[in-house]
């Protein structure tokens, strides 16, 4: 006889990491870093997290502060690295960033800008998303593949990466 049957039907027991990554990663809430041609496809992206209701992510917030996911879109260049770099810093722990479009993930399909290929150049990057530019399913689908790597994430530990 376990204890959830000396407690009745009201009361849930699960591990800790368990319920605090269930909560983490039905909640997302984006902030976008977006340049470029990539800026060009973030509201159908946003229409399309909307449109599935089960997905539990919110639209993009309006301070890094309140974001859990950083979307970094389009190119990263020398004048927008220090940019980067101080919203990532900004944003509270635990945090995941997604490199979206061929540009910030290696710089771009014609060699990039001089200096900087790619996000993770910058800061570290959990998902990347291939394509110029990517369409909203591969979006979507990187949010999938971050949710199952949270899963799996210790609370306890104090690692979120």
């Amino acid at each position: 006889m376990g204890i959830e049957t000396g407690l009745g039907s009201s009361v849930f027991t699960d591990a800790l990491d368990n319920i605090v990554n269930w909560a983490r990663k039905n909640s997302f809430s984006l902030y976008p870093f977006v340049n470029d041609c990539c800026a060009a496809g973030m509201p159908g992206l946003y229409s399309g997290i909307r449109a599935d209701t089960a997905f539990g992510t919110e639209g993009g917030r309006f301070s890094p502060r309140q974001a859990d996911v950083l979307l970094v879109a389009g190119t990263v260049n020398a004048k927008s690295a220090a940019a980067l770099k101080k919203i990532y810093c900004q944003m509270c722990e635990p945090k995941w960033v997604i490199a979206v479009g061929s540009c910030a993930v290696s710089g771009g399909i014609y060699g990039g800008c001089p200096g900087i290929t790619g996000a993770d150049k910058i800061i570290p990057v959990d998902v990347y998303v291939p394509g110029c530019p990517p369409g909203t399913e591969s979006v979507i689908a990187a949010l999938d593949r971050l949710r199952l790597s949270i899963a799996e994430e210790s609370v306890l530990d104090g690692k979120y990466r």
